[in-house]
């Protein structure tokens, strides 16, 4: 079988003019400043001071769902919540630094993610109804695979292509992910050995923590976590080794990592930080990584998660993200849409990577050897539009193993098409990112406008608690938001907004909340 025999046309999609003029508002154009900082409040301290157990992250959990039910008075859904919050007293001063070093945060936090999507969005307060901006993923019936990659699932399928494999992922796929990233790191020289492939971001820093913690000295220094961040990833570390979070403050969509710079110590033994920020689109400056980087000692693990680093603006990274002690994570989860697949990769130096090995084989096997070939064509399409390339020709297509039977013209019909695909979405989902924050000022909020990823980042006047909003939105327009405190916001009432949804979901909920506010909106 020839590997892009026959690929279907792109599909076709429109972006309404409605959503591109409110866009050529957003004040992203206009490079409004806002601020936004995820640090403690007194509302967080007051739960910790009156918990019996400031250790039990469930009594934590119950006293701020339950200071919450109080508050919504006779609209609260489980009253037996508000009554425990109403039984407790304060028993004890506490500090930032105390709620920031504790371990039953990260596991109080946790647990508030899980309530939220077990317990209230998709259980007591489920409706069909309802609009959900909280997903945090693009819409996968909009803006799914383009159809050049759908045919590489279906060659390798008729190749009978899904048996064992490398435990860190099959070579020419490595090797294709080694060029694309090297082509992204200005000096950078990866070749298949600083590569290890994954069954998707989330799982990458699982089995990174494992790893690297299993045989770290017991009892030391805590990893240090930035946050915001998302709650899988830390709780996943702080099972192995106890954690310190240090909040990150952003402006104008930029994070400092001046705090995490000052938390390093030389026996801290990994940092773990999110390039792109969940959920603001906040990033990380390439100067001030590159400080953090510097700071870092040669024996701190510095975990760099880029998942959310797209719909940015394009450039080359700073070439310390390839030191000897950086692990940088990818997934294709966010950027093609297909968190259900389940596949990644890591870079890291190459005795790291042979080290991961031995873990890989007997911790889990391998990777899905049946996305491999789905894998390398999306590193060498992504390779050749940063390098220019317009058609790829004989050259491109012998990168390609003689068993694919790749022929050049039918390579290049598969490369216009995705990249058909590829810019479309591109420009699609960062118009409605920009249209969404039109409307969302719009209907009286402060947003924290995104450099990257699907995601905004609002606070609406009125509230001061993120789960409270979220509980009042939802119960008086149906539109879900996705509460601060979920992605360690831990002070304030902001929310988040997942703008890769279809225009006319995203204007009528908007529409819905400023009605709500009594603010008209578009």
């Amino acid at each position: 079988m020839q590997l892009f025999a026959a690929v279907p046309r792109s599909r076709p999609h429109v972006v309404p003019e409605e959503a591109r003029r409110a866009a050529a508002l957003s004040p992203a154009a206009a490079g409004a400043p806002a601020t936004f900082h995820p640090g403690v409040d007194e509302r967080t301290l007051e739960v910790f001071a009156r918990a019996r157990d400031p250790r039990d992250p469930y009594e934590l959990r119950d006293l701020w769902l339950g200071r919450v039910e109080h508050e919504l008075g006779r609209r609260s859904h489980r009253p037996w919540l508000a009554e425990g919050w109403r039984a407790a007293r304060p028993r004890r001063a506490v500090d930032p630094a105390e709620v920031l070093s504790s371990r039953a945060t990260v596991r109080f936090v946790k647990e508030m993610f899980n309530w939220y999507f077990r317990d209230d969005l998709y259980g007591d307060l489920h409706s069909d109804d309802h609009l959900i901006l909280s997903s945090g993923s693009v819409d996968e019936e909009r803006w799914g695979l383009p159809a050049a990659l759908k045919h590489t699932i279906e060659f390798a399928l008729n190749r009978d292509w899904y048996g064992y494999s490398d435990s860190r992922g099959r070579v020419p796929a490595r090797e294709a992910i080694a060029a694309y990233e090297s082509a992204r790191i200005s000096g950078a020289r990866y070749t298949c050995d600083n590569v290890a492939l994954t069954m998707g971001g989330t799982f990458a820093i699982n089995s990174l923590a494992d790893f690297i913690l299993h045989n770290a000295p017991a009892g030391g220094e805590p990893v240090l976590c930035a946050t915001p961040n998302y709650p899988p990833l830390v709780e996943s570390i702080a099972r192995r080794r106890g954690v310190r979070l240090v909040p990150l403050p952003c402006r104008d969509g930029r994070m400092s990592l001046g705090p995490l710079i000052a938390a390093l110590t030389p026996n801290t033994p990994m940092v773990m930080l999110q390039t792109a920020a969940n959920p603001t689109g906040a990033v990380v400056p390439e100067e001030e990584l590159a400080r953090l980087l510097e700071a870092a000692a040669p024996t701190t693990m510095v975990v760099l998660d880029e998942c959310h680093e797209w719909l940015g603006r394009p450039g080359t990274r700073s070439p310390t993200r390839a030191n000897p002690n950086v692990i940088r994570v990818s997934s294709l989860s966010k950027t093609w849409s297909v968190p259900g697949l389940k596949i990644g990769w890591f870079l890291a130096d190459r005795s790291f990577v042979a080290e991961y090995y031995e873990y890989a084989s007997t911790a889990f096997g391998g990777p899905p050897s049946f996305f491999y070939t789905l894998v390398e064509t999306v590193a060498r399409m992504e390779r050749w539009l940063i390098e220019g390339v317009e058609e790829p020709g004989a050259e491109q297509a012998d990168e390609f193993e003689k068993g694919y039977q790749v022929a050049p013209d039918r390579l290049s019909a598969a490369y216009r098409s995705y990249r058909a695909d590829r810019l479309y979405r591109q420009e699609s989902l960062t118009t409605l990112r920009e249209a969404t924050t039109t409307r969302l000022v719009e209907a009286s909020g402060r947003v924290v406008v995104p450099r990257c990823s699907i995601n905004t980042t609002v606070e609406f006047a009125g509230w001061t608690d993120s789960y409270l909003c979220f509980r009042d939105i939802l119960r008086e327009t149906g539109v879900s938001v996705f509460p601060g405190i979920l992605t360690f916001g831990l002070s304030g009432g902001a929310v988040r907004v997942t703008t890769a949804r279809p225009w006319e979901q995203l204007n009528e909920a908007i529409s819905r909340i400023g009605s709500y506010l009594a603010v008209p909106v578009g």
